[in-house]
């Protein structure tokens, strides 16, 4: 007759376990004075703590310490910086700009600009393949230039439109690239640099940020008109998730760890989604943010997330960091074995 209250107690602790886990917390805030405008994507340095920010509507890049949580350096003069990635194994920094499509080659450690590579027009999205050491710049009207660690072009796959946010895919050497002009999703191969395929949105426009799970053969991608998340199953190019997500979405980042999702929507949220045992994903948690904060940055090693929160009013532009749940949610079944 004991066994029932403690069962009820357990599943209460878990209910209590649960609702604690739902939400991000945010651990702290490190200002960015005077960067104005628009704040754009970032890049993380994990092994020496550094944050990159491409503020494009202030023109710079700015460079975050995480352990003094502060910003040591603000490099100007750039036209309008986009994205950045770090390369590691290169020791360079890549900045790609969309007013002079070309993109900047910073020394990782100085910080000195070693050189251009011009693209004319509109350098956008930047993706760096460490095993191959191949790096991935999605520009103009149409095209995504491949190059290698020296800046030498090795290609180019053409496109029907602008391309926005893209993945790739590590075990079929496929691409999947968003192109709102088409209302769609290209793919690629890349070894061949040409189109193989295209996944329509159906009744969804406004297709920007992506994120790609491999494991699960599903790629997600943030639709702004209707605001909701859509997800592709990889292996047959149908959709298989749509679920409503707030507005103005820019970037999805997947947590293996937790099976969840977090998106950084413009309307000022933070949503996070959860894959259910089931399989399918709901909502678990909005959290509120500030209006513009769209662009964000999950870290899975530093179990963190960065959002970029521009300057509005007199809200001076800061970084927002997100402390992430380390452990899953246990069921009741799972604590009662634990006693």
């Amino acid at each position: 007759m004991r066994v029932l209250p403690v069962i009820v107690v357990l599943l209460v602790v878990s209910g209590w376990a649960y609702a604690e886990d739902l939400s991000l917390q945010l651990a702290g805030q490190i200002p960015l004075p005077q960067v104005m405008g628009r704040i754009d994507h970032m890049a993380v340095d994990t092994a020496g703590n550094r944050l990159f920010i491409a503020a494009l509507g202030n023109n710079s890049l700015e460079v975050v310490d995480l352990r003094k949580a502060e910003r040591i350096k603000s490099i100007p003069r750039l036209s309008e910086p986009q994205d950045v990635v770090f390369m590691a194994d290169s020791g360079r920094l890549v900045v790609s700009n969309g007013g002079n499509g070309a993109c900047s080659v910073f020394d990782a450690t100085t910080l000195e600009l070693l050189t251009q590579l011009d693209l004319h027009e509109d350098a956008d999205n930047l993706r760096y393949d460490v095993a191959a050491q191949q790096l991935f710049v999605a520009y103009g009207r149409g095209a995504i230039g491949i190059f290698d660690t020296k800046l030498q072009r090795l290609g180019v796959i053409p496109l029907p439109g602008h391309p926005e946010s893209f993945a790739l895919s590590k075990g079929d050497g496929r691409m999947f690239v968003n192109v709102p002009a088409i209302q769609g999703v290209i793919v690629a191969n890349v070894a061949k640099q040409h189109i193989v395929g295209t996944w329509p949105l159906r009744n969804a426009k406004g297709n920007f940020p992506m994120a790609l799970d491999e494991a699960a053969h599903l790629l997600f991608i943030g639709a702004r008109e209707p605001s909701q998340l859509i997800g592709f199953d990889t292996r047959s190019g149908k959709i298989v998730v749509s679920v409503p997500i707030d507005g103005d979405p820019d970037d999805i980042f997947i947590d293996s760890q937790q099976h969840r999702l977090y998106i950084s929507c413009g309307t000022g949220y933070l949503d996070v989604l959860e894959r259910t045992d089931s399989g399918h994903y709901r909502s678990i948690a909005r959290i509120p943010t500030a209006p513009g904060a769209r662009t964000s940055l999950f870290v899975p090693a530093m179990r963190r997330l960065f959002l970029a929160v521009p300057h509005r009013g007199q809200r001076e532009a800061a970084v927002w960091i997100y402390a992430v749940p380390t452990k899953s949610r246990s069921t009741a079944s799972e604590l009662l074995l634990q006693q």
